[in-house]
């Protein structure tokens, strides 16, 4: 197999199983910091556990993310030696800002908020675990910051020709705020929080479907289902923003994600569908011009489609970006029906006499860690054959004396380690919610219940 496509297939393997895990830090983060800010406000003991409940779940989620994110780092050296040389001004200057901005304050307030249980003030532990979510949705913006400026280069000049070229920082700020930067930052912001909130929507879905600790899943389940209504719609309009973004500065990205081919001429929008390449149409149901209409506000405008572009610059797999593309459409507005639909049974008083509902919360946490995944799918192969948009190609990026079973025996070793690794993390996660927020065995330490069969039946 060729080199090239076996370093895009480890790379995109290795941050493909790393992406599963900060995500759900940044989310879980967010909802300690709500858990624990209740049980300052009330007192009530109940909020107390739901926090130390799910800081024990964080911290494996946050190991395995330090873990399976530094081989990354060293990839870039080995596999994409060239690209390392083009943007490592740049590129490094943002990962030294994340490690200084945010893996710092990250790691300085988890020892506190891991072990500082009765022996810190409350509103200093509440401070700590502050600490760790702002910093790991500082570490998120550096990341998605060096990720932008390859999709929209900014503040930069190159220097030197040839081999030798080179990108080199002219204005921090520009690089840092280029045109994509806030709205990608945004979207994956809120694709994260939903990530933690959907999770605590099934392990507490899944005990009161158990008939255990209903009284705290109750109200750890409401809280999550307000966070997740209100981001699921909040992923909406940054989703329709980061839209509009590539429409205006990668626009054959954007018509690889529509299947949209003609030159300049109105875009229909496909619910989903299949690309024929070759006959240059999408088999599917569509909205006429409903595209046009999202960009300019006029079914009739023009777009700009993939005929307008050399072949050479197109992405290669448009079927593929096409359908990642929309799963993770699917994918939003489903998460979107199904919050909205959840909290209306909960003004009804039913949310909890349903126990399919319950079912759904359960393997609905898978949702968002897909759509994730798949969005970054489609971001990342509609840039192609670019790996910094309209200045490097990947194929030329690539380190010059690695060899295609040299990266093949490194993949497979990296499979190898990274299911173990994943099989691991599924044994800790599931151990830690099979126990419980609380022994069960210890009644003097359970919160006084409720009776919550007059909550479940109403």
């Amino acid at each position: 197999m060729d080199v090239e496509i076996l370093a895009r297939l480890q790379f995109a393997f290795t941050i493909s199983f790393h992406y599963i895990y900060p995500p759900l830090s940044i989310g879980l983060g967010l909802m300690m910091v709500i858990f624990e800010s209740m049980y300052i406000k009330t007192g009530n003991k109940e909020y107390e556990v739901l926090t130390r409940f799910w800081t024990k779940i964080f911290a494996v989620t946050f190991g395995l993310g330090v873990a399976t994110g530094i081989v990354m780092e060293f990839e870039f050296g080995t596999n994409w030696a060239t690209y390392s040389r083009y943007v490592g001004d740049i590129f490094g200057s943002a990962l030294a800002a994340e490690g200084i901005f945010a893996f710092a304050l990250e790691s300085g307030f988890l020892g506190v908020l891991l072990f500082g249980w009765n022996k810190v003030k409350p509103w200093v532990h509440l401070v700590s675990t502050v600490g760790v979510f702002l910093g790991s949705m500082f570490s998120a913006i550096w990341i998605v910051v060096a990720n932008s400026w390859q999709q929209t280069p900014a503040g930069y000049h190159i220097v030197g020709e040839g081999i030798n070229a080179r990108a080199e920082i002219t204005d921090f700020w520009a690089m840092v705020f280029n045109p994509s930067s806030v709205d990608r930052i945004t979207h994956v912001w809120l694709g994260a929080l939903l990530s933690g909130a959907f999770l605590v929507l099934s392990v507490h879905a899944y005990y009161i479907l158990k008939g255990r600790y209903e009284t705290i899943s109750v109200k750890a389940f409401k809280i999550a289902l307000v966070v997740a209504t209100i981001f699921s719609l909040a992923q909406l309009f940054t989703g329709h923003r980061s839209a509009d973004g590539v429409a205006k500065n990668q626009p054959a990205k954007l018509a690889a994600f529509e299947g949209h081919f003609e030159a300049n001429a109105p875009a229909d929008m496909y619910l989903f569908g299949w690309v024929d390449k070759e006959n240059q149409k999408v088999l599917g149901p569509k909205i006429p011009g409903g595209l046009s209409f999202l960009i300019d506000y006029d079914f009739k405008a023009p777009v700009t489609g993939l005929n307008a572009f050399p072949e050479e610059d197109r992405p290669g797999q448009i079927n593929a970006v096409f359908q990642f593309y929309h799963i993770m459409i699917i994918i939003g507005m489903t998460l979107i029906a199904l919050t909205l639909f959840a909290s209306f049974l909960w003004w009804r008083g039913k949310l909890f006499k349903y126990r399919w509902l319950m079912v759904v919360f359960v393997f609905a946490t898978l949702l968002p860690q897909i759509a994730n995944q798949v969005g970054w799918f489609a971001a990342e192969m509609g840039r192609q054959p670019w790996v910094v948009y309209g200045l490097l190609r990947t194929s030329d990026a690539l380190s010059k004396s690695v060899q295609a079973s040299q990266v093949l025996f490194s993949l497979i070793l990296f499979m190898a380690i990274y299911l173990l690794l994943f099989l691991l993390f599924i044994y800790m996660i599931d151990k830690k919610i099979k126990k419980g927020p609380y022994d069960e065995s210890n009644e003097d330490d359970r919160p006084l219940q409720e009776e919550i069969s007059n909550v479940i039946t109403g």
